[in-house]
């Protein structure tokens, strides 16, 4: 493992965590940030097992070892809200009955089949802590499915060639998603353009495109454009807002769902190559590694996945236990970060080593490359 990367991971969840406890208003780009990293990551391995593999093995081997690594703990978690849903009655958590009555039986189906994305960008869907957090987990599996292939296909000499086709594409798809969305021709989609571009998979193609990209490639002076794009990515947010509403936010011009000026479709653009930019620097100049090898960091980097499955559906459960009880329920307190965010960290970490880490192991038995 390249050192400060399993740091990343930490950072990443940390600030989806902060942002889903109302702590952090851009937290939500912690699940750009994995995006990225996922492509710079899966197009290492896969570029290495083409060169060293025969076709047959380069697919079975693949896929194999991301089956121990993703399914398992997320159809765990699944069967785990399922049985939740029976016993919740016993419980008397008025509030998980609103969070778990919102359709559940479709979330649960959508959610097993790897379509969330799907299903949140339309207008059937209905918000719930323990299944709206999974849409991004369907985005990365429909990249598992479509970048292994488009890697064996491509020759190594146009391989540059197809990162950026789909760094164009991403920002190409978006407008058209964006545009389709606005006109509100199909009823049974959601009205909320802005929405349905941060959720559709089509809209996340250069995330994972520029993180292949960095994988193979160059950046010129990469530390100077990380700090330029610290200074200009926040201005050119501030002041879309500005123009766009007359005012700024505490998101530094980077609400969920993006506003203004089209930015759901260039902003995405720009915070995924200072994603980028970032791992970069972190994996080729070393940048930060000290304090991303931290031990801290290092541990909840590797039971990050755990951590981002789990969390969401934790936190609802400690909304309804604190309403319950007549304790204060804000989810920015300080009690109910802290209740939260240890019972997560508890039970991921009980995932991880009876769960997660036998099903790795068997990775390197029946699927070593």
């Amino acid at each position: 493992m390249i050192p400060g990367l399993d740091g990343l991971r930490a950072i990443a969840f940390l600030v989806v965590f902060f942002f889903h406890t109302r702590n952090l208003p851009f937290g939500w780009l912690g699940v750009q940030l994995f995006f990225v990293l996922s492509g710079f990551l899966i197009t290492d391995i896969l570029l290495r097992m083409k060169d060293q593999l025969p076709r047959r093995d380069f697919f079975i081997k693949f896929y194999g070892r991301r089956f121990l690594r993703i399914f398992p703990l997320y159809y765990f978690y699944l069967a785990l809200v399922v049985v939740f849903i029976f016993v919740l009655p016993s419980l008397k958590l008025n509030l998980l009955n609103q969070e778990l009555n919102k359709s559940y039986f479709n979330q649960i189906w959508v959610a097993a089949f790897y379509v969330y994305d799907f299903f949140h960008a339309s207008a059937f869907f209905e918000r719930s802590r323990f299944f709206t957090h999974l849409w991004s987990l369907s985005v990365e599996e429909q990249f598992y499915l479509l970048w292994p292939l488009l890697i064996f296909l491509t020759p190594r000499d146009k391989f540059k060639r197809l990162c950026l086709t789909a760094i164009g594409a991403g920002f190409s798809l978006r407008l058209i998603i964006s545009l389709i969305y606005r006109t509100q021709a199909l009823p049974w989609l959601l009205t909320d353009p802005q929405q349905a571009v941060n959720v559709l998979p089509f809209s996340h193609l250069d995330a994972f495109a520029f993180g292949a990209y960095i994988s193979r490639f160059e950046l010129p002076r990469p530390r100077l454009q990380l700090l330029s794009l610290s200074i200009l990515i926040p201005l050119l947010g501030l002041g879309a807002d500005y123009l766009s509403k007359g005012s700024v936010s505490a998101a530094l011009g980077y609400d969920l769902p993006l506003t203004g000026y089209y930015k759901e479709v260039w902003g995405y653009t720009l915070l995924n190559y200072f994603f980028a930019v970032l791992i970069y620097c972190v994996a080729k100049t070393n940048l930060l590694t000290r304090f991303l090898e931290s031990p801290p960091l290092k541990y909840l980097g590797k039971i990050s996945y755990g951590l981002y499955v789990y969390h969401y559906g934790i936190i609802a459960i400690f909304v309804a236990i604190f309403h319950k009880y007549g304790l204060d329920y804000a989810l920015r307190s300080p009690q109910m970060f802290v209740s939260a965010f240890s019972a997560t960290l508890a039970i991921a970490s009980l995932s991880f080593y009876l769960l997660e880490k036998p099903l790795i192991l068997l990775k390197g038995k029946y699927f070593k490359t």
